[in-house]
């Protein structure tokens, strides 16, 4: 029988709560699991592209489909976790993320039309979305409120962003090794394997969580807050609607006009119900605390950046370079891996200085790997030519990730843990749900005007594509749905035309032309994720220098050392 910490078991000196190791087990095992959720997508982006052929919006819906919810809903589930008590939603959490992982994995076969399998991806994603959203500012919440030094903030917050940077490698590498499964389903369909081991891994966090973890809540000050839930929800999910959608439907269009101006609306709407409720979802004032106001700003701009970064290399290798998901998880080792190996070196340099400088200098690093990313061209196939960038971006964001997440919760006292967490992950998952969103629609857009200007300019390229297009229709029976899948791809967008080979191998031995638009493709995507790795590097440059600018401020409330126990407020 499993034997749960009695209350007792969860008090420290003075009756307080403080995290215990058993409880700080299932806090990593649910970080670590809600960070594989959300960078599993992205290492099956290509299998998903061949299997289900999604246009442009649509694939990238599939990523953010996740990030929406643990964008809008972060700051809900930190009120949740302080009324109702961190463990119920550290459960609820990985429990949706068990349902999610279910339905992605019984996504039909190519019986069904492509918009019922999207659909159906899509909805999965943000059942999983909805779990992590429960699990990131919980997490933090238990860590913050049960550590009461700053040694012991220093090593749990360590710990906790070490956590996420693991999940971050673990869900690449597990999507590249279930890609390699060969039962059950057969070729491009393997990327179900990748929820499969989702799946079990959420069915273990639940299980420790409902043996380890200790409950803790703070309810004083705290209510529901709907008014203020429900407008920023459907302000954020207007505004990722536009920004998602107008790649596809053009920024001009009035259903992307109309989704700003709800986004505006409703986000205006949201900080008028702050200010009249008595307990408000979002307590305005703590803006006021300058540290905690530009950390927030951070956290957006910085996390918006490396998630441009990981994005665009998520891209270059599957995609575009056509790498399989095991090699293109190496990528990962270095995103994610180097966390682990610096656990010991953030623990103590968040100790011993000033976060601030801490994450000064890990965006600066972040902005350098962007920059040098967009100097190697995507010709050069080698995983070698990108070491030196994926080291510097690896680990700028482990540094970033420990150095934000210290700066917001020693900020605020201890009664505030939830809602310290609950900004911080909101600001970062925004930033992270924004990043693929904004890089992917100016990439995208850009190679898919570089793709017309070319058939425009070119009457012989022009012909091979209307003959291509042209080709299922005069194709064998036995043939035909295949040739009409390549070409619904290649129309799809500039990923599908890339996806789609140039030349075919006929059953007598024969290679002949097939997709006359895959070079095209190929030279318009380079190019564009290249701008965009421009975009990710100056945007954490821009982050590092207002770190750089609050510190000229004079701002001191983001290091508490003078005294052990200033962590409570």
């Amino acid at each position: 029988m499993v034997q749960t910490e009695s209350p007792k078991a969860a008090e420290g000196e003075g009756g307080r709560y403080t995290l215990t190791p058993r409880t700080l087990v299932a806090v990593v095992l649910a970080v670590c699991l809600a960070q594989i959720a959300l960078s599993v997508p992205s290492l099956i982006n290509g299998l998903v592209q061949q299997d289900l052929a999604p246009s442009s919006a649509q694939l990238t819906w599939i990523t953010e489909a996740f990030m929406l919810p643990v964008a809008a809903l972060g700051l809900g589930f930190g009120v949740f976790g302080d009324l109702f008590g961190r463990k119920r939603l550290l459960i609820g959490g990985a429990a949706l993320i068990v349902v999610g992982s279910a339905l992605a994995v019984l996504v039909p076969g190519a019986g069904s039309s492509t918009d019922t399998r999207v659909t159906l991806l899509i909805l999965a994603q943000v059942l999983n979305g909805i779990g992590a959203a429960a699990i990131f500012p919980t997490s933090l919440a238990m860590v913050a409120a049960g550590t009461h030094t700053t040694a012991t903030r220093a090593r749990g917050v360590a710990i906790w962003a070490t956590a996420l940077s693991v999940g971050g490698f673990l869900g690449p590498l597990l999507a590249g090794l279930s890609a390699k499964i060969e039962l059950g389903w057969a070729g491009n369909a393997n990327w179900r394997w990748a929820f499969v081991g989702v799946l079990v891994i959420a069915a273990v966090s639940l299980v420790l969580s409902l043996a380890l973890a200790q409950n803790s809540s703070s309810p004083e000050g705290r209510s529901v807050d709907w008014p203020g839930q429900i407008t920023a929800a459907l302000g954020l999910f207007a505004l990722m609607y536009a920004v998602i959608q107008g790649s596809e439907s053009g920024w001009g269009e009035p259903q992307i006009v109309i989704a700003f101006l709800v986004a505006a609306v409703f986000l205006a709407l949201f900080v008028f119900a702050e200010n009249r409720a008595a307990e408000p979802l979002l307590l305005l004032s703590v803006f006021r605390n300058r540290a905690f106001a530009m950390n927030s700003v951070v956290t957006l701009i910085g996390m918006f950046a490396f998630l441009v970064i990981m994005y665009g290399t998520s891209i270059r290798l599957t995609i575009i370079q056509g790498f399989s998901p095991l090699r293109s998880s190496v990528a990962y080792l270095f995103f994610g891996g180097i966390g682990f190996v610096l656990l010991p070196l953030t623990s103590k340099l968040l100790e011993r200085y000033n976060p601030r400088w801490i994450l000064c200098t890990a965006l600066t690093l972040i902005g350098a790997s962007g920059l040098w990313f967009a100097g190697v061209p995507t010709s050069s196939r080698a995983l070698t030519a990108i070491v030196g960038p994926l080291i510097l971006a690896g680990v700028g964001s482990a540094l970033a990730f420990a150095s934000i997440t210290a700066v917001a919760v020693n900020t605020l006292p201890n009664n505030l843990a939830g809602m310290a967490s609950g900004v911080t992950s909101t600001f970062r998952d925004l930033g992270f749900a924004l990043g693929p969103a904004i890089a992917g629609a100016i990439a995208l857009s850009r190679a898919a005007d570089e793709i017309a200007r070319k058939l425009a300019g070119d009457p012989q390229l022009r012909s091979a594509y209307e003959a291509f297009q042209a080709s299922a229709a005069h194709a064998p029976a036995d043939q035909r749905a295949q040739l009409e899948a390549a070409v619904h791809a290649v129309e799809s967008g500039p990923l599908g035309a890339n996806s789609v080979p140039a030349t075919i191998t006929t059953p007598d031995g024969q290679i002949v032309p097939f997709n006359p638009l895959k070079d095209v493709a190929f030279d318009a995507l380079s190019s564009s994720y290249s701008l965009a790795y421009v975009l990710g590097g100056a945007a954490a440059l821009v982050a590092a220098a207002l770190v750089l600018i609050g510190a000229r401020g004079g701002v001191d409330q983001a290091h508490l050392d003078d005294d052990p126990h200033t962590l409570d407020g």
